[in-house]
């Protein structure tokens, strides 16, 4: 029997307006330079351009004003259904939506993201792979995206790794990267073998480096998948009681830090295959409350740097494993003191005191 033909068309007309409507009553979520960043990702999204490129400044802030009285006539309730061949699926359906896509090589995502933003996106799937046990999808072209570029997530318990946006991404990290972590990065290029790192040198070998870095994101995405030690229910109502605010910043470095971390993760797997481009990659871009949390990583990658000694390394990682552990467990136990009292404003201040010390 033949497959239906889709529309895409029209499909990504409708994620693109769930799109714009989030965008539209979440943009104040970010900061001014926050939101340029994104917008300018968007743009070159939008405007099929390398990561690279930059177009006139006056050509993007018409764009963004566009954007911005386009945002002003949505309704904040005015997410749709998506209509495919005929039949209409809330638009966090991700299984029954995708059901019907994945016959014909696409992928649609949905969920929540920081703060509770919703997100939505469309794009071909250009491989769907075996790590383990845990189904990899590797997506291409984005045929429709919001303001979030996502490199990699996990949804319905498998990993995607967003190509497209993951370019993007990597290409930001690269070029906007702090003084202190430029060491680290030259020493990940280095080990790729790019001598030359002025970023016009860069743009052909991007592809390269992001093959180096792939594994980076999917086992990340397998180490939350599998984590224990922060029960994801828990996780996610902590969340949810806590969005845009320094306590779900917690709760997520914290869960991102057991994922890198335990023996599904990120650091395990770089350790087990020795692969020193991807470990500095990883220690370049370690930043904000991981940084903080996991200073022995950086440590011990100085040490490694010039011994070559993995043992320093995997001494760090299983240290951090412990460390957010312990701030798992004290999230998790505050929060839950918090519901019994019917307080979750001393609860809040009882995980920011602890963990942050104010």
């Amino acid at each position: 029997m033949l497959k239906p033909m889709l529309n895409l068309d029209d499909i990504s007309r409708q994620v693109l307006h769930n799109c714009d409507i989030s965008d539209a009553y979440h943009a104040g979520m970010f900061s001014i330079c926050g939101l340029a960043l994104r917008l300018r990702d968007l743009y070159k999204w939008e405007k099929g351009l390398p990561a690279w490129e930059e177009s006139d400044s006056a050509k993007v802030l018409e764009w963004i004003e566009a954007k911005e009285n386009k945002w002003e006539d949505y309704p904040e309730d005015g997410f749709i259904k998506l209509t495919i061949n005929g039949e209409k699926f809330d638009p966090f359906d991700t299984i029954g939506i995708n059901t019907i896509l994945e016959p014909h090589q696409v992928f649609y995502g949905a969920g929540y993201a920081r703060s509770l933003k919703p997100t939505f996106f469309l794009t071909e799937v250009t491989e769907k792979t075996n790590y383990n046990g845990n189904i990899v999808y590797t997506l291409g072209r984005e045929l429709a995206r919001d303001l979030l570029t996502i490199p990699a997530l996990t949804q319905d318990d498998c990993v995607i790794l967003r190509q497209e946006s993951a370019t993007l991404f990597l290409w930001d990290s690269i070029f906007y990267i702090k003084k202190s972590a430029r060491p680290a990065l030259k020493f990940a290029l280095d080990s790729c073998g790019l001598k030359n790192q002025e970023p016009k040198a860069l743009q052909p070998h991007l592809t390269k480096i992001l093959t180096v870095l792939k594994d980076n994101y999917i086992y990340h995405e397998i180490g939350e998948l599998h984590d224990t030690d922060f029960d994801r229910k828990i996780w996610r109502e902590v969340i949810a009681a806590f969005p845009y605010s320094p306590v779900e910043y917690l709760a997520r470095a914290v869960k991102d830090l057991l994922a890198d971390t335990n023996k599904f993760g990120t650091l395990q797997h770089i350790s087990r295959e020795r692969k020193t481009a991807s470990l500095a990659f990883y220690a370049a871009f370690l930043d904000g409350l991981a940084k903080e949390f996991f200073p022995e990583l950086l440590t011990s990658f100085q040490e490694f740097t010039q011994t070559g000694d993995w043992k320093a390394i995997d001494q760090a990682v299983a240290s951090g494993h412990k460390t957010a552990k312990q701030h798992a467990a004290v999230i998790t136990d505050l929060y839950k003191e918090g519901v019994r009292k019917n307080d979750n404003k001393w609860a809040e201040s009882e995980i920011q005191k602890q963990l942050l010390g104010k």
